[in-house]
Parts: structure tokens; C-alpha cells; sequence
């Protein structure tokens, strides 16, 4: 519930207000349904007492209907009170705060946007109008529904400091009044410890991301598993077509939970309908592969298998394509900038939040994914050689950091109106205190937002001598047990952190990094796992293994037969 209540309402309960009665009372007994209603998620009722004095009896939920006496009138300074009767007691309510219809029980003019949050132009497409930052006033036009606790679930508003744009936005991100707007959550305890992390690198300052708590929902009829032990399948047609095959190997263990690409920068998975309205190259460039998704992913339904969907969100030549406009793009020539051999859209574009949000719920609805993974949630990492000849089209003004939690937060919003969950991608490197990334992801902004986080912290992507281990590559117990005792320190300043799903490394040290690397056997792979767990990192796994070589997950099968989840959390 909101907890504002108008000052002078607040006053008047606490003081107990006493009031004398002008009483003109006829027809007592004619009785209508009235709802009571306010600017606020509460209206107050009276008490009258013997000697004819009214007090406040508490604060009632709007909307809630009440027995009305329309012709016993009392007024207080001209103030009419109308007698009401609710569960069976006699109070007294002001007459401006009944409403004949329930729909008219929601009397605020103007509100204010506590947490920043994206204006949607259509609440059934998900398409954005714009964005309403915090301590914007909003001009309320209509509303959709109240909630249980007297609380608008979505409000129509005229956004007026952004040209009377119209849009809607979810009331959880909203209060009353503009002081109530400017605060932050607990300022006392965490904007010490996000004020204290350094921006380095140019990805934003941590205070500027909101820490208010997010309600993260549980699906009755898509229950996600205490710990995922996820396969990596890729969208090519010689995997997805031997899936009888993975099912198999899968059921010799203990793994529960596939991951399957939907889209990759330059391989989408399927012809789907969101690509053929916002990248057409995206469309053609994808195999005819809806008949096949849909029998995957149904055989492992079959199995009770969770399964989730991983798609590529700010890395996409093909998006680009259609949508240059979209891009990060060179300033001196306007045109798309190329960066590790790939066009990326901006973080801050909000049609490529559209796209891909568009994209994960048609895959949801069409083929039933328990989860969408969304992986390169960030800005191209190592460009800070090259920022100033780069435009990302910030139109907002954000910081990369606030423009990732946002995306995250529009994502959850949407994908969890379809009933599944969200998780979210990021470097292993966001995981180390003190600074935010150079790329956008702060871990506690994402934590706090996502229903599932899932770092990368392959153990060949550390630097010799990482945390004091040499060579981590070939110690995966010690590199992920530090990595995962950092990741803890992130998430105790989260107020509502997401469960912690991690990527193991399933290939071999990659030659690059070391000649003469460790082969990432069953045993490697469990080192990893058990590294994690010993770490309070209990979420689950997810195997890294781009081509999903089913020999390959055989050889690592031993580590996959173990529960880690029984072992580590049932067994305390």
C-alpha cells in the first residue's frame, strides 16, 4: 500500500479531531451503494459519539463499498457527512468522498514518479511513449484498476514537462506528493555505500540507479526450480533436431532446465512475427523453424523440463540494418560504428527495447519458455579509446548504467504480464566492488530488478594472478569460490536481490589464454560448480559450450549427476 497519506488527514487521525454536528437528517431509512473514494489509497471515516461529536475513526481502502444513507446529512462548517454503514458499524464519511460508480473512486488530478519508468503508448503491445523520470508530474487522464490495497495498478497520464506526451505507466512507480517523489529508498543505509562506488570508466554513477524494493513475482503454474542445472543449446537445426538425443544424456542426471537461443547477433533462431515488423533481415536471415520450436520445446515440457529462452539484445548487425537509425553510430560520418566485428543498436534506443521485448513475449506465448534470458544487456565493452568519436543518441540524458537497469525493469514488467521470468546476462567483471563497469552493468541496479542474474565468470577470461590464483584457468574451484564471495558482497546491498543462475565454463581453456590449458572435463566443470555453491551461490549453473557438442556434455557428464542443491543447502 502507499504509504502517503495527505498531511492534514494525518493530523487529523493522530489528534483524534472532534467535531460538532449541524444535523439535518430526513428519511433515514432510504439506503444506496456508494464506494468510498480519495486522491490517495485510503479515505477517512467518522465516528459520532453520544454527545454528538465526530472523530476520526481510521483510514478505509478506497473502493471499498459501503451502505449509504443519502438523505442523513450532517455538516461541519458547511463540510456535508454522509451516515455510511460498513460491516455492520455506522460511520460517517464526507460526501465528496463517495462515489455513486466504482470507477470514479480515483480523485487524483496529478501525480509523481517516484522510481523512473518508461511511458507506454499501448499496454497490450508494449510499445513506449516516452519516459518519466523521477520527481516528473504526471497529469492523471484515467486509470485501469484498483488493486488490493487501494492502489492504481496502471495509470493514463499527460507526462507535462515532456510536451504533454500521453502514455501509461504502472502505479508501483508512483507516489502522491513531490516530496515523497524526491526520496530515495533508506537513503540512511544505501546511498552511502552507491555513492562510495567510483564511475572510472565512464559507464555512470551508481547513485543514479533506483534501489527502491521490486516485487518479484512466482508464477502458480510456472514454478520456477529451487536450483537450475541448465544445457546450452544453440538455435542450429543439427541440435535442436536431436533433442531426443539431449533428453536423453539429461535424464542420466540431474539437470532440469535447458537453454535455447532464440536470437544471436547473426543467427536468429525462427521466422518470428516481432522480427517481420521491427528487422526484416532478422526475418529473412532466420530458418523456417517454428514447427521445430514448438516440438522442442514441447518434448521437454513432456519431460518436466523448465525451460527458458536466451536472446541477444544490444548487439545485432541485422537489426542495425533496418534500423540505422537505431545504432551507435561514428560522429563525423553518422553512419553505424562496427565494433568486435558487429553493429550494435544503443542501450538507450527505446525501439530496440521494443523489438526485443516484443520478441521474447511472442516466444512465451507461442511456445510456452518458462524464462527469457536476455545476454549483451550492456553497451560494447573496451571503447574508451573511442567514446568521443561515437554517438549513442542519448535522448534522455541517461547514464549507461541507469539505461541498462531501465531496460531490465520495462523487460520485467512486460515479459511477467505473459507469465514467465526474466534473466539477465553479465560480465563476471561487474561482480568486483567499487566501481561501476565502463559498459552499463552494475550488478546491485540489475540484482535489484531481474528475477534471475547471471554472471560470466569463465575461468579463462581472468588475467594471471586474478585475486591472488595463478593462472585461474586451470584452478576453477578457487577462481569461482573468490569470484563468488565478491558476488555476495553485491548482493547484501540489494534490497531485493534476483537469484543468482551462473555460467560455467563447458569449453576447453581456449589456446589464446594458454597452450597448455586444462581440458574442461567432468571434473574441471564440477570444480566450477562446487566452487560456486561453497560460495552460497546456490541458484544453479548454466553450461557455456557455444556449439552444444553433445560428445563434449557427455565427457562432462559426472559433474551434471550431482546435486549440488541437496548437498550444500538441504544438507546443512
Amino acid at each position: 500500500m502507499k504509504n502517503t497519506i495527505f498531511r492534514h488527514l494525518t493530523r487529523a487521525l493522530a489528534l483524534a479531531m472532534t467535531l460538532t454536528l449541524a444535523t439535518a437528517c430526513a428519511d433515514k431509512e432510504l439506503t444506496e451503494p456508494r464506494y468510498l473514494a480519495s486522491a490517495t489509497t485510503t479515505t477517512d471515516l467518522y465516528s459520532l459519539d453520544e454527545e454528538g461529536n465526530l472523530s476520526c475513526a481510521g483510514h478505509f481502502l478506497r473502493g471499498t463499498e459501503v451502505t449509504a444513507y443519502p438523505n442523513c446529512v450532517e455538516k461541519v462548517e458547511k463540510v456535508p457527512y454522509v451516515k455510511v454503514l460498513l460491516d455492520g458499524s455506522e460511520f460517517y464519511a464526507e460526501q465528496a468522498a463517495l462515489a455513486t460508480e466504482h470507477r470514479d473512486v480515483v480523485r487524483e488530478k496529478s501525480i509523481w514518479v517516484r522510481t523512473p519508468a518508461t511511458l507506454l503508448a499501448d499496454t497490450a503491445t508494449s510499445t513506449i511513449a516516452g519516459f518519466a523520470d523521477k520527481g516528473a508530474e504526471l497529469e492523471v487522464v484515467g486509470y485501469d484498476s484498483l488493486r488490493t490495497d487501494g492502489s492504481v495498478g496502471t495509470y493514463k497520464v499527460r507526462h507535462l514537462g515532456e510536451e504533454g506526451t500521453e502514455g501509461y505507466i504502472y502505479g508501483k512507480y508512483t507516489v502522491f506528493t513531490p516530496e515523497e517523489a524526491a526520496l530515495r529508498y533508506k537513503a540512511e543505509e544505501y546511498d552511502k555505500v552507491h555513492k562510495a562506488v567510483k564511475n572510472s570508466f565512464g559507464g555512470g554513477a551508481a547513485i543514479g540507479c533506483d534501489f527502491y524494493p521490486v516485487e518479484k513475482p512466482r508464477f502458480e503454474n510456472n514454478p520456477m526450480p529451487h536450483a537450475c542445472y541448465s544445457l546450452y543449446l544453440n538455435a542450429g537445426t543439427n541440435v535442436l533436431q536431436n533433442i531426443e538425443a539431449y533428453i536423453t544424456l539429461a535424464k542420466q542426471s540431474k539437470i532440469n532446465t535447458f537453454v535455447i537461443d532464440i536470437k544471436d547477433n547473426e543467427s536468429p533462431g525462427y521466422k518470428a512475427d516481432a522480427m517481420k515488423l521491427y528487422s526484416p533481415t532478422n526475418y529473412r536471415r532466420a530458418g523456417d523453424k517454428e514447427a521445430l520450436y514448438r516440438r522442442v520445446v514441447s518434448r521437454l515440457h513432456e519431460e518436466g523440463f523448465y525451460v527458458v529462452g536466451r536472446i541477444t539484445c544490444f548487439k545485432d548487425s541485422y537489426f542495425v540494418k533496418d534500423n540505422p537509425q537505431c545504432a551507435i553510430t561514428e560522429r563525423a560520418t553518422g553512419e553505424p560504428f562496427k565494433h568486435n566485428k558487429a553493429y550494435w543498436p544503443s542501450g538507450f534506443d527505446r525501439r530496440v527495447w521494443e523489438f526485443n521485448v516484443a520478441l521474447a513475449k511472442e516466444a512465451v506465448e507461442k511456445f510456452g519458455f518458462n524464462e527469457i534470458n536476455f545476454d549483451y544487456v550492456r553497451f560494447p565493452d573496451r571503447m574508451t579509446k573511442v567514446e568521443e568519436i561515437v554517438d549513442y543518441h542519448n535522448r534522455y540524458g541517461e547514464s549507461k548504467v541507469q539505461a541498462i537497469q531501465r531496460f531490465v525493469q520495462y523487460a520485467c514488467d512486460e515479459i511477467h504480464k505473459v507469465g514467465a521470468y526474466v534473466s539477465v546476462d553479465v560480465f563476471g567483471e561487474s561482480a568486483n566492488p567499487g566501481y561501476t563497469t565502463a559498459y552499463g552493468q552494475y550488478w546491485p541496479a540489475i540484482s535489484n530488478v531481474a528475477d534471475v542474474i547471471s554472471g560470466m565468470p569463465y575461468p579463462d577470461h581472468f588475467s594471471n594472478g586474478y585475486y591472488g590464483i595463478q593462472k585461474p584457468w586451470n584452478n576453477p574451484y578457487d577462481i569461482l569460490y573468490q569470484w563468488g564471495q565478491r558476488v555476495q558482497g553485491r548482493q547484501a546491498v540489494t534490497p531485493t536481490p534476483a537469484v543468482v543462475r551462473t555460467w560455467v565454463q563447458a569449453y576447453n581453456v581456449m589456446r589464446h589464454v594458454d597452450r597448455n590449458g586444462i581440458a574442461y572435463d567432468a571434473e574441471n566443470v564440477e570444480k566450477e560448480i562446487r566452487g560456486l555453491y561453497a560460495a552460497g551461490l546456490t541458484g544453479g549453473y548454466i553450461t557455456w559450450l557455444a556449439s552444444s557438442n553433445i560428445e563434449k556434455y557427455y565427457q562432462q557428464l559426472g559433474a551434471f549427476q550431482k546435486d549440488y542443491y541437496a548437498e550444500y543447502v538441504q544438507g546443512r
